[in-house]
This record gives structure tokens, sequence and C-alpha cells, in this order.
């Protein structure tokens, strides 16, 4: 068993601890801690549950199973917050997923992965069909933004009925990205998929449907249950703590729902398959802007919560900045470890922003 599986399970412990303090009342800020490292060996379960099921049911199926549940516990996690009325902290989710992928998990996997080797490679061309999904991302929350300021005293409703309409063609697009990769230009995918099938041979075991499937049923409502715990102690143990809500939005929350999925990308890229990580890496921040995002506009409708499309300037700058550089470094189809360090200082720059961003009402 590697070492991040055992780490995976030793912080299943925090799972019955944060539901203890949770009923003997231990207070927000222990709940909020055990809450994020419960969530985090949850999380990986989950991931690990998916690939399992994928390769029984097959590509086609497990690929639409793999884009489905890549991003659930994140997903989880916001419609809990959403629930609350946090959807300032919801938005801010959102953000944070988005350049915490492009930025954080690409510049972690390409800085390690190529200290351990001097130059590596992967497919330009699906570099390029990633970057161009994104550029509409961005086009998609910046333009209800641009209209809520150029505009004078927009309704609420209005608004929303816009996000809802961007979310639907968004969702549309994420299905027709599924069509590209799976079925119609499934070629440009085999590398990544030989990779998987290849470490799946060396097991040499037949995954068992039924027990994976009711991991991944076990994880997810563990899952929900932990969130719940975190989104009501979020802004008592943040206070607590001295950050805004925008800043744990932004930087703690993706971290944490993030984390077995970071701990893949990096690890596969230190065994040189940097295709199959920056597939891990950008397949996530394309799953949230085209997917999650929209869902959540659109379960904040059907809950009664004003989730829109109409994000904080500053929060559109940051993701505007990590898709721009992110696309600039993967272009070429090559990284090294400088390219690493450059996405990583961009990611640092833009946290300590954040941290010191002020408090804006309605954010923190």
């Amino acid at each position: 068993m590697s070492v991040k599986n055992l780490i995976f399970i030793g912080l299943l412990v925090f799972v019955p601890i944060s539901i203890a303090g949770h009923f003997l009342e231990w207070g927000a800020l222990p709940i909020f801690l055990t809450a994020c490292l419960g969530i985090v060996p949850l999380a990986a379960w989950m991931g690990t549950a998916t690939e399992e099921i994928a390769v029984v049911v097959g590509p086609n199926l497990g690929g639409l199973l793999n884009a489905t549940f890549g991003n659930a516990t994140e997903l989880i996690i916001a419609l809990v917050a959403l629930n609350a009325g946090l959807v300032n902290v919801v938005k801010a989710s959102i953000t944070g997923s988005i350049i915490g992928n492009l930025l954080l998990v690409m510049g972690l996997s390409m800085l390690l992965g190529g200290l351990r080797f001097k130059e590596q490679e992967f497919q330009s061309v699906v570099a390029r069909m990633n970057a161009s999904a994104m550029n509409l991302a961005v086009i998609a929350i910046l333009l209800p933004t641009a209209v809520d300021f150029t505009s004078q005293g927009i309704e609420e409703s209005t608004m929303q009925q816009l996000s809802a309409g961007v979310a639907i063609v968004l969702i549309l697009v994420y299905g027709l990205t599924l069509l590209f990769s799976m079925k119609t230009h499934a070629y440009l995918c085999e590398v990544g998929e030989a990779e998987n099938e290849s470490e799946e041979g060396e097991t040499g075991h037949q995954p068992n449907v039924l027990l994976w499937s009711g991991v991944l049923l076990a994880c997810t409502l563990f899952v929900a249950v932990e969130s719940e715990l975190l989104v009501s102690s979020l802004e008592e143990a943040t206070s607590m703590l001295g950050l805004t809500a925008l800043f744990t939005g932004v930087i703690v929350v993706p971290i944490v729902g993030n984390a077995a999925e970071h701990a893949t990308a990096v690890t596969v890229a230190t065994k040189n398959k940097m295709d199959l990580s920056l597939s891990v890496a950008m397949g996530s921040s394309l799953q949230i802007a085209l997917f999650v995002a929209p869902v959540l506009v659109l379960a904040g409708w059907v809950m009664g919560q004003p989730m829109d499309l109409n994000f904080n300037p500053f929060e559109l700058v940051a993701v505007a900045v990590a898709v721009l550089i992110a696309n600039s470094v993967s272009s070429d189809g090559r990284s090294d470890w400088l390219e690493g360090t450059l996405l990583l200082a961009t990611y640092l720059v833009l946290g300590l922003a954040f941290y010191f961003h002020p408090v804006i009402e309605g954010i923190g």
C-alpha cells in the first residue's frame, strides 16, 4: 500500500471525531478543522471507487462516471453552503477551484516532475482544446458581471435569468466536450487511458462493482455530513483564525475539497506521466467552470438563493490571470521545473492578494 493511501486511511479518524465534536459542542474551530481533515480521505475514496467502477463498466460509461463524480466533493460542499445562504462563499470556492487546479496543481506537478525529469512532454492538442474551453468559461462568467457593471440598477431576478441562460449553454458545451473526448476524438485521450490500463493490468484484479458502489454511496453520505459541519462552523471559525470568508472560499475550501485529486496529479507527474497529470488538473478546472458552476446557478434558483454568475471583479481578474498563464505554459506541449515555479509563484501572489483584500459587504 502506498504512503498516500496510508495517510488517507489515517485521516479517516477525523470523520467520527468531527461528528463527536458536534454533539459534544466543542466549538466552531475544532469542528471546522476536523471536518476539513475528514473530508480529504472521503474525497479520495470517492475518487478511487469511481475509478474502480469505471474499469468494469467500460471506457464510455466509465468516462461519463468520472466526469460526473470528478468534482462531487466540491459540488456537495457548495450545495450545502448555498442552502445555508453563503452565496458569496460558493462563488469564491468556484473561483478558488479553477485557479487552484490551473496554478497550484499544475505548478506542483510541473515542478516536482521537472526536478525528477529534465523535461516532460504531453499532447499539446489536448492542452489547446482545454485552453479554448477555459477561454469560453472566462467569457461566460465575465459577461454577467460586465452587464451589471455597465447598467444602472439591474434587478436581481433579471441577473438570475441571464445567469441561468448562460448556465444552460455551459452545460451543453460541457456535454459536447465529453462527446468530443470520449467519442468523436477519443484517440486524443488514448495516452492517458493506456497509462491507466497498464497500471490496472499490473494489479491483475477485477473490481467488485457492488462493493465499490457501496463505498461510493457511503462516502457521498459522509461527505454531505462533514460538509454540513464545515459550513455551519465556517463563519465563526474563520473569524477566530483572522481569515475573511473571501480568502476561505478562494483558498481554504478548494484545497480541502481537491486535496485527493491534487495528490493524484502530482503523483503521476513524478512518474513522468504529464498527459495524465494535466488531464486531471485542467479537466477538473473545466468541470468546475462548465458543469459545477452552472449546476449551482440552477440549484440556487430552485432553492430560492440569489446564486448567479455576477462575480466579484477581483475574482474575475484572478481567474483570467490563471487561465492566461496556464494556457501560455501548456501551449507548447512540454514542461520543466521553472514553468512549474512560475505557476506556483502566480498562485502565491494571488493568495496574498486575497488574504489582504479588504472585507466587502456580503463577502466577509
